[in-house]
């Protein structure tokens, strides 16, 4: 079967350009056995996909606070305290994205992320989050990874074949199911890795890539 260079690279976020460990967040501020109870005792995980798919990010959040008051201060910190949960940056990652820019690779974004979230982390701590030059972001389309459909709506909007797009993620079912589509695919386990997946595409050099691991 024929490769072809891809015409398109797309990132993921959360684990792949700044680390996104809600549970490494909870251990450190209330200690791992309060953040155990925390987590078996509240969907954080259900409410946090809430968000994703378009929800409200701090009515989402307070208002499941308020639905669970033994835990109400620990909840509203994932609103209060996002900002520290979701980090820190992950140079390398950050680097490839601007030398794939500077060779002008067309760079996007395929996100599980929520619209009031997004905006609050582009508009803070994350100014590169404005930058790509198409951004997929779960909040405005209204479905999430991976669900087939969010990939059909990025071969739809960008025209670009799916065996053209080059897709890196964290996530196994995520990559899984872009492959199902014909994606070409990096299941993303840090910057060295996906460097060398570039450079093997033809779109980057070893020079280029030098500063990412």
């Amino acid at each position: 079967m024929t490769i072809h260079r891809p015409e398109a690279v797309i990132f993921d976020i959360g684990n792949v350009l700044f680390e996104w460990r809600p549970e490494r967040f909870y251990d450190r501020r209330i200690g791992p056995e309060r953040r155990r109870a925390l987590f078996d005792a509240v969907d954080l995980n259900g409410m946090n996909e809430r968000v994703d798919l378009g929800a409200d990010f701090t009515a989402t959040i307070y208002d499941m606070a308020d639905a669970h008051p033994d835990y109400r201060d620990e909840i509203r910190m994932w609103r209060d305290d996002w900002l520290e949960m979701a980090q820190p940056l992950i140079p390398g990652s950050l680097h490839l994205m601007r030398a794939l820019q500077a060779r002008g690779v067309p760079v996007f974004t395929l996100t599980n992320f929520g619209i009031g979230s997004f905006d609050y982390a582009a508009d803070t701590t994350y100014p590169f989050l404005r930058d790509f030059d198409r951004a997929y972001i779960s909040g405005h389309l209204g479905v999430i990874k991976p669900d087939p459909r969010i990939y059909e709506i990025v071969e739809q909007d960008c025209g670009i074949a799916p065996d053209r797009l080059l897709f890196t993620d964290d996530r196994a079912d995520n990559i899984a199911a872009a492959r199902a589509r014909g994606w070409q695919v990096h299941l993303f386990d840090g910057p060295a890795g996906w460097a060398a997946r570039l450079v093997a595409a033809g779109l980057l050099t070893e020079s280029e890539v030098a500063n990412a691991a």
